[in-house]
């Protein structure tokens, strides 16, 4: 494929617990190999817990809103504006803890698998169950 337009209204989004995750590029949506690109939106008060992806690099950059992130047992508030770079295997979350919506791009890469985001869950493990 040599490209694809991803309208907001077109978008696949998923409904989670804790906010939404649209779609800008995966493989099943464009036939990416190397890069997955998610809109997050996280609303107040929510977050995406500590988790990792072992095979994959990350890139969140802040769109609105402030939201605390942590990689591996250090945090900092980003606000619109300001990114990290998360490297493969490396644990991290992002909370909402303001009081407005907040709105970030993830990139990550490279692609894996049918759904080119690998994902493992970590917060009920020590140390990262008690660090908030």
């Amino acid at each position: 494929m040599d490209g694809k337009f991803i309208t907001s209204a077109a978008m696949e989004r998923d409904h989670l617990d804790w906010g939404v995750m649209g779609w800008l590029s995966r493989p099943a949506t464009t036939g990416a190999k190397d890069l997955v690109v998610i809109e997050v939106t996280l609303e107040p008060g929510f977050g995406h817990n500590f988790h990792k992806h072992p095979q994959q690099e990350e890139v969140i950059y802040v769109i609105f809103g402030a939201v605390e992130q942590w990689v591996g047992q250090k945090s900092t508030t980003l606000v619109a504006g300001d990114g990290v770079f998360i490297g493969a295997d490396v644990v991290h979350a992002s909370f909402n803890t303001g009081s407005a919506t907040a709105k970030l791009i993830a990139i990550l890469g490279p692609s894996v698998g049918a759904e080119g985001y690998q994902l493992v869950e970590v917060y009920e493990q020590e140390p990262w169950k008690s660090l908030r």
